[in-house]
């Protein structure tokens, strides 16, 4: 799925037009759904994938944000903003008529952005082998926020390791900080 993705998200991105996040989600959801054949009949592959991408713009200072199930945080000043996604996935769903939502933000120099998969905040581990839940990761970018970036990637494995314990990892995990110079 995957390389899929990838795949037709490079067709889309190398058109020579200017296109909004959300008009990118939206065209890649097409391409998944014709390439997978589904057209929402019960005996067929309901397979998808979440994402959260970003345009940025940085001659204007904007970002353009998207997301299937994957929001996107800012922390400004101290401050986390979240930017909620969509509760649907790129591939067949029972409301995929409904076009993603687009957020174009005003970003300004210090601004730091994170986006992720659900591995981090769904990893099980601790004393009572529960998820980490997105509250402890906001407190954990919150707190760690103004540190180099390639520190912060130090801190979040080192979080995720001690977290998991002897836990076995149930999904893959991505962190994606950009700080914005």
């Amino acid at each position: 799925m995957s390389m899929l993705g990838i795949s037709f998200l490079n067709e889309i991105v190398n058109k020579e037009r200017a296109i909004n996040a959300n008009e990118i989600l939206n065209e890649l959801r097409e391409h998944v759904k014709t390439s997978l054949h589904q057209t929402g009949k019960s005996n067929e592959s309901k397979d998808g994938m979440d994402m959260a991408l970003c345009v940025i713009d940085l001659e204007n200072m904007k970002l353009d944000f998207a997301g299937a199930n994957n929001p996107l945080y800012l922390i400004r000043e101290g401050e986390l903003i979240q930017y909620k996604a969509d509760r649907m996935p790129i591939g067949i769903y029972i409301k995929d008529d409904r076009p993603f939502t687009n957020y174009l933000i005003d970003i300004q120099k210090g601004d730091i952005i994170y986006i992720f998969s659900d591995g981090y905040v769904d990893q099980f581990g601790g004393d009572k082998g529960k998820k980490f839940m997105p509250k402890n990761f906001k407190d954990l970018l919150l707190e760690n926020h103004q540190k180099p970036l390639e520190y912060q990637k130090e801190i979040l494995d080192q979080t995720i390791e001690t977290w998991k314990g002897k836990s076995e990892q149930v999904d893959d995990i991505l962190v994606i900080g950009v700080k914005i110079a």
